[in-house]
């Protein structure tokens, strides 16, 4: 029995762990070949809260791909940098020869009220989640339209792209702006069969929430904030009774919307939030 995404072939940013490594799995698994980037370094402004992946994250997940029999291209590159992603994505294309799939995942956060907000911390949000969305399409396309057959490219919100949260202004207005890059993608890239949609993920159990950063949002006033404290905080953010969903559920709505079970599906904004826009 052939996989649901049998014979395609997916590009991924932010693949060396989290959802990004969790997308590239559930898709080989599912037939498909994997090209994939991560920036495998830090950003000044994000590691206070967080480190960001390495490039044995990355050779991790590769192996993790290719235990599973299929192929993948991995590329350290940063998707600010629209010469370097074109490069990794064109040495993906070298191996496989088109993509079908396009999921651009990569994406940060930092927190602070947003008047307070460094510019820097502003500017490296905006970059990475919106810019490099843009880009991560942008490399993508031409080929895709050139092959002549149709595709799936998804972006990476959350419910941040749906609803304003506090101490998060630019990631909420990044994750508003890929809603509307999409809408406008979907548009113009329907007469190519080629479909545009939006995940909107609530908080999900990566090193993103896993920090003291978020801890403190949601056990406001606790001098100490940890994971204990900020447990019924995370479980009231969503109307089904838990405090976050695994990687894996977020790649299971990745599948599906890339596969050709979802082939009139465009233009959407695809929720996976355990009903947190509904509460």
């Amino acid at each position: 029995m052939s996989g649901r995404v049998e014979g395609k072939v997916a590009f991924i940013t932010g693949a060396a762990r989290g959802q990004g490594r969790s997308h590239a799995l559930r898709l080989a698994e599912e037939g498909a070949d994997i090209i994939a980037v991560d920036i495998c370094e830090n950003i000044d402004t994000v590691t206070p809260f967080y480190p960001l992946a390495t490039e044995q994250e990355l050779e991790e997940t590769v192996a993790q791909v290719e235990a599973l029999g299929r192929r993948m291209v991995a590329v350290k590159a940063d998707v600010r940098d629209l010469a370097g992603l074109q490069k990794a994505f064109d040495s993906g294309i070298e191996q496989f020869g088109h993509v079908d799939i396009v999921v651009a995942n990569s994406g940060i956060i930092t927190y602070g009220m947003s008047w307070e907000l460094t510019a820097q911390q502003w500017q490296d949000v905006i970059d990475v989640d919106l810019t490099g969305v843009f880009n991560t399409a942008k490399v993508a396309i031409p080929g895709m339209i050139d092959a002549g057959r149709g595709g799936c490219i998804l972006f990476t919100s959350s419910i941040c792209g749906l609803k304003g949260t506090q101490r998060t202004g630019h990631y909420v207005a990044a994750k508003h702006g890929v809603v509307g890059l999409m809408r406008t993608m979907a548009n113009e890239l329907g007469p190519y069969r080629i479909r545009v949609n939006t995940i909107h993920p609530t908080n999900v159990d990566t090193l993103m929430i896993q920090n003291p950063g978020a801890y403190a949002i949601f056990s406001p006033g606790e001098p100490e904030p940890s994971q204990d404290t900020a447990m019924p905080g995370f479980t009231s953010l969503n109307a089904l009774p838990t405090p976050w969903l695994e990687p894996t559920d977020i790649s299971n709505a990745v599948l599906f919307l890339g596969s050709d079970e979802a082939r009139y599906v465009t233009g959407v904004t695809f929720p996976v939030d355990a009903g947190a826009c509904v509460k």
